[in-house]
């Protein structure tokens, strides 16, 4: 229990270390995965308080209070729906024993010091995070260039004009299903498992 407290008073519990894929099933965060839906854990950094868990799908954080309490409060942020931006490694100094990755997501801001020994594989996990966020960019393109086309469409109709399409009802219902599609599904990614496939060397 002392050790506990003088960690915590020393800011020493903060420090994660990258658990090993032989270890995720022993991770508290495994039990938040949606493993129906073909979740898994690509990374993991786990410190005395927090994981944060980075699966093909989400970041998943596990925010503990401190090093000696149990309670946990189970954060999902799925790339789907959130943003990666500013994401940067603060390397060590001669005497620091730490390094530190740094993002955001989702407008939530990450700062996450890991054990200076495992530089190497948070250098695969920078990667990741980075080409995340330039295919978040392009989606986002994607859809905004869906929606001009759509206020372009729209401007040729103009309501109460005589002479309107009586099939005007179905365009407009196959429009928006056009629409749905390429917004929802071909311009926004959810399963990012070939980008941590790519970049995260176990």
């Amino acid at each position: 229990m002392f050790k506990k407290l003088a960690s915590e008073a020393l800011g020493l519990s903060d420090i994660g270390t990258i658990i090993q894929p032989k270890d995720f099933g022993s991770v508290d965060a495994d039990d938040y995965l949606f493993h129906e839906d073909g979740e898994k854990i690509f990374f993991l950094i786990k410190s005395k308080k927090d994981e944060y868990c980075f699966t093909n799908l989400a970041l998943i954080h596990v925010d503990g209070d401190s090093a000696v309490s149990s309670k946990r409060t189970i954060r999902r942020h799925e790339y789907a729906d959130c943003a990666i931006g500013t994401v940067t490694i603060e390397t060590a100094g001669t005497v620091d024993m730490d390094v530190e990755l740094k993002f955001s997501i989702g407008g939530t801001t990450f700062s996450i010091d890991v054990r200076k020994q495992f530089l190497e594989q948070l250098k695969d996990v920078y990667k990741a995070l980075i080409a995340i966020s330039r295919l978040q960019a392009r989606d986002e393109t994607g859809r905004q260039n869906a929606l001009k086309v759509l206020g372009a469409m729209s401007s040729m109709y103009k309501i109460g004009q005589a002479g309107l399409p009586r099939d005007l009802p179905d365009q407009f219902n196959a429009l928006l299903d056009n629409l749905n599609q390429t917004v929802l599904d071909r311009h926004t990614r959810r399963d990012f498992g070939e980008v941590f496939s790519r970049y995260i060397h176990a």
